[in-house]
């Protein structure tokens, strides 16, 4: 099971990754401001997994999204929360040639499942606790 990484962790994870001189590199292809279906020109081989956003010991994350203002779920300024839907289901990746980081989950609908990829900005990363 991968290493689970609380928003401060991910913040330092996220702001250490952008610091690297980042070289153009082929996972760049298709823009990943904001969610997408994982595209097939990404090479899944140049990446490697570096920890989950869900924790163990909660084995029914939420569904709520945190989608303040007129974000939403697609927007590419939309805010990363971690203990909100999907992020809450996500794992973290890395690209083993230029150091980028990803967040990914599988979207599950009734007759089709879907690869979601959206990259990792640590200005983006909000971490609002959920309501009580």
């Amino acid at each position: 099971m991968a290493e689970y990484l609380n928003a401060a962790t991910l913040l330092e994870l996220a702001q250490r990754a952008e610091q690297r001189d980042v070289a153009p590199c082929t996972c760049t292809k298709t823009p990943l401001d904001g969610w997408l279906s994982q595209p097939l020109s990404l090479d899944e081989t140049q990446l490697k997994e570096v920890g989950t956003l869900a924790p163990d010991d909660d084995p029914e994350p939420t569904f709520s999204e945190y989608l303040p203002g007129k974000t939403g779920y697609w927007s590419a300024d939309a805010p990363i929360a971690p203990r909100y839907f999907p992020y809450n289901r996500c794992t973290v990746w890395q690209c083993s040639l230029c150091s980028r980081l990803y967040l990914r989950y599988t979207e599950g609908g009734g007759y089709f499942v879907d690869r979601r990829i959206r990259a990792l900005q640590s200005a983006l990363i909000e971490d609002v606790p959920l309501p009580e």
